[in-house]
């Protein structure tokens, strides 16, 4: 009995969702949208007139970025974009400028570094290792 085609998980797949907009978030937590124009057998993608949306806490903002090469392996998740929802802002969300909500960002990356870096120290007064610091041992 030959297994229906929905069950093989191959790049093939994105054929269906070829000149259709998507969502994609890569392994560093970046989220892109664009509309799918290529694809090879490692699942790398061509995203056209896409942009890099960006999320700090209640704002958001859209940052341009044009033809983006995605490698396969960063993808973390891809869905079709609903294009009669497109333009729906969800309730606790609201779009800001591009450099306001970077700014933004910024500190809050910076603060999660600290946090971080504190958590580290507390940890290794308790006895645990803790691995990919970033330090060279030698």
């Amino acid at each position: 009995m030959p297994l229906p085609p929905q069950m093989f998980t191959t790049a093939n797949q994105l054929l269906d969702l070829t000149d259709k907009k998507l969502m994609v978030v890569l392994r560093d937590g970046r989220k892109l949208i664009g509309v799918l124009r290529s694809w090879d057998q490692f699942a790398n993608l061509v995203l056209q007139d896409s942009i890099e949306r960006l999320f700090v806490k209640d704002l958001y903002a859209d940052i341009p970025r044009g033809i983006f090469i995605v490698r396969g392996e960063n993808v973390l998740l891809l869905g079709e974009i609903d294009l009669d929802k497109d333009d729906h802002i969800p309730a606790p969300y609201r779009k800001g400028s591009p450099e306001e909500v970077h700014a933004l960002f910024v500190a809050q990356a910076a603060d999660r570094r600290r946090s971080d870096k504190t958590k580290q120290k507390k940890l290794q007064q308790l006895g645990f290792e803790i691995e990919h610091t970033g330090e060279i041992l030698f």
